[in-house]
């Protein structure tokens, strides 16, 4: 009987990011959650940016102790728990790639373009994203709210060395902005380029991409440092080795996003209930 319990919980693991996934999800700030005024007003400007009803989307609060967890250690910045005010929402119905509104009146520093990227990061280059904070704010925080929606979205759980490496990127690219006075979306057309060409020469060291470094912001006519072009390197090289822990991920947002037709879904389904049944049949038989 033992045999049998802990084969159903492993089978019943295995198949709950199918019936997880929610496909539209809302994720909420723990401060703006408490705040009746600011909630309301952040579901408004989300049903303002999408033709459905806001109160189908699955909504998700995101802590103080969310937040740390992943800033912590690349921000060294300890947020308390009236201090998360961005909210996210996440959309799978849009599949011509991903598209990020920011509410530029209330996130000051991270634009779109940064999300994006960082997003791709994570193995996300699909979807509708919307976000937006009651108050102002800059922006990098709400990252740990927007992968918590694609999380919830998805039904399958992003791996913490891919938030980390996300926010680092992110949290770099702001820091960069902000110390060459450039354009951020700039500093995001380096960052982006600087990955397309390790990726392409399948580079993951951090001195190598460095090099890279150098010589695109050069073409951009972006002045760095050297101590900046390392930073830039490091978070980087960090984003790209973890890439291999997405695989689970990315598939399941395929899935989700139109990269395979329902008849498929439906199919893997079906083997599931068939490895359940077959599963049991040998547990009970002994076999």
């Amino acid at each position: 009987m033992k045999k049998l319990m802990i084969g159903i919980f492993i089978i019943l693991m295995a198949l709950s990011p199918i019936y997880g996934a929610s496909g539209f999800a809302i994720t909420i700030g723990e401060t703006t959650n408490d705040n009746s005024m600011w909630k309301s007003s952040v579901m408004d400007y989300f049903q303002s940016k999408t033709d459905k009803k806001i109160s189908d989307a699955t909504k998700k609060l995101v802590t103080a102790s969310e937040v740390n967890k992943i800033s912590k250690d690349i921000t060294g910045r300890i947020y308390s728990s009236n201090q998360i005010y961005s909210c996210a929402m996440v959309d799978l119905d849009y599949t011509d790639g991903i598209k990020v509104i920011v509410d530029k009146s209330k996130v000051r520093v991270v634009t779109p373009k940064m999300y994006a990227n960082a997003l791709n990061s994570s193995g996300i280059d699909k979807g509708y994203v919307v976000v937006t904070s009651p108050v102002q704010s800059s922006g990098e925080a709400a990252l740990t709210g927007v992968l918590k929606s694609y999380e919830i979205a998805v039904g399958v759980n992003i791996p913490e060395t891919v938030k980390k490496a996300a926010t680092e990127e992110l949290y770099t690219g702001t820091k960069i902005a902000n110390q060459t006075g450039q354009n951020p979306d700039k500093i995001a057309d380096l960052f982006e380029q600087v990955k397309n060409e390790a990726q392409k020469q399948n580079i993951q060291d951090s001195a190598q991409i460095k090099v890279i470094v150098i010589n695109i912001a050069a073409n951009l006519n972006i002045n760095l440092t050297e101590a900046q072009a390392q930073q830039i390197a490091d978070a980087i090289a960090n984003s790209l080795k973890v890439q291999g822990d997405l695989e689970g991920f990315k598939q399941q947002l395929n899935n989700l996003t139109g990269q395979v037709d329902q008849s498929g879904i439906l199919d893997q389904i079906l083997i599931y209930l068939q490895m359940i049944f077959d599963n049991i049949k040998n547990l009970i038989t002994g076999q």
